[in-house]
């Protein structure tokens, strides 16, 4: 087969036909022609028009064959169309202003997911900001075409993005685990501008928003989307606990003294693992420890207790158990323990809610997990362009430009 019928089936051409395909200084350039008697082809409305005149030459970086670098070179016609005036025509293999063809676009964005932009430059011989033109070609593509008039249950979570108290809003699908939106902070500002983003008529479909207990984000909810379920997360109510038992051992630690140190040195997890994850060497010390009458152990008996309340099923009976473990909790002497009971009082019917819509941010969790890989596989991101850019790319399953050929 030759070389302009590999092109021209790969391109997908119609209108156009390769006429010569040469090796100039060890690059193979293709000369591509409009057919004979073909009409352009509006880039705005996509109809046939009158020819008008054409362009000077134009050039495009081609996805390479067998390590050999391509380029396209053409000249674009424009033609006279009845409705958008005078406009140059639309070509299979580009789109808008790029000196890439659009295949390139899509197999450098394709490589751009699972390698750092600084490697696939060196890949391909081009230079990052090339990558990153390419990247952002995708993304907005797939912003533009993409369909969120499905969505009904959210997650909300924040992302440190880098040191110094830099965060990042994350919002995600929790049916398809796909990233919404994300923006710079997590102010009340910011959750303000994803739901205008959004718009009144999307926001009121969503019947349930699972997020932790920040109260900017859960006063931004109330009002934005008043017909939704504020769940409040299970997973963050769990970390709190978890930190308020630590609270409570660091406290002992630090009233008993370095005998007391020595005796609970290395205990830590013994106190914050689910029991059935401990190891035999754990257990035996969890039962010498559980004679001593320590404070550390009352703060993990509340702590297990507090376990029943997930497994409740109706909220009337989850409320009941709830009212309970707040008299235990706050007669337990142990003030981490009371202040945690105090703040599930503050927010009790939210977390309630659990037992009408369960849905939880575990999901969150992991895809968080995978926006931090993100960022450490390209040793973080400068700003927060770049790595909204990234993480729409990477974890927003956007809708990528139809091609003829499948080149990756």
């Amino acid at each position: 087969m030759l070389m302009e019928s590999i092109i021209k089936k790969t391109l997908g051409f119609k209108s156009h036909r390769v006429e010569s395909v040469m090796l100039r200084e060890e690059m193979l350039v293709a000369q591509i022609v409009p057919r004979k008697g073909s009409r352009p082809v509006c880039s705005r409305c996509g109809r046939k028009v009158s020819g008008y005149d054409s362009l000077m030459e134009r050039t495009w970086r081609h996805i390479p064959c067998w390590g050999i670098p391509v380029c396209l070179v053409y000249r674009p016609r424009r033609g006279k169309c009845p409705t958008c005036g005078v406009k140059v025509e639309a070509m299979p293999w580009s789109r808008g202003k790029s000196f890439l063809s659009m295949p390139l676009i899509v197999v450098l964005a394709a490589f751009a997911k699972r390698l750092a932009w600084e490697d696939v430059a060196r890949l391909f011989g081009l230079h990052w900001n090339t990558v990153k033109a390419a990247v952002k070609h995708i993304v907005d593509y797939g912003l533009e075409h993409r369909d969120l008039s499905g969505i009904i249950y959210i997650g909300i979570d924040e992302l440190s993005r880098r040191r110094g108290y830099t965060y990042v809003t994350m919002i995600y699908d929790l049916v398809s685990g796909d990233l919404i939106w994300t923006g710079d902070g997590r102010e009340k500002g910011t959750l303000e501008q994803f739901f205008a983003e959004l718009g009144e008529e999307r926001s009121k479909t969503i019947r349930g928003i699972c997020c932790d207990m920040w109260e900017p984000y859960a006063d931004v909810v109330r009002q934005e989307a008043p017909d939704a379920i504020l769940v409040f997360d299970k997973f963050h109510i769990v970390k709190h606990l978890m930190a308020a038992v630590d609270d409570v051992r660091r406290q002992e630690i630090a009233e008993k003294g370095k005998e007391h140190k020595d005796l609970v040195k290395g205990t830590r997890y013994i106190w914050l693992k689910n029991p059935w994850n401990l190891t035999d060497k754990q257990q035996l010390s969890l039962k010498d420890l559980e004679k001593l009458n320590l404070k550390i152990n009352r703060a993990y008996l509340l702590k297990e207790q507090f376990r029943q309340f997930w497994d409740y099923s109706y909220p009337a009976n989850a409320r009941k158990f709830l009212k309970q473990w707040f008299w235990w909790a706050t007669h337990s002497r142990l003030k981490p323990m009371r202040d945690f009971a105090w703040m599930l009082r503050r927010h009790e019917e939210d977390i309630l809610n659990y037992f009408r819509l369960k849905i939880t941010g575990g999901r969150i969790e992991g895809m968080n997990r995978k926006a931090k890989v993100i960022s450490q596989r390209c040793y973080g991101f400068r700003t927060f362009g770049m790595f909204r850019l990234a993480l729409y790319h990477c974890l927003g399953n956007l809708p990528v430009p139809e091609l003829t050929h499948k080149f990756v």
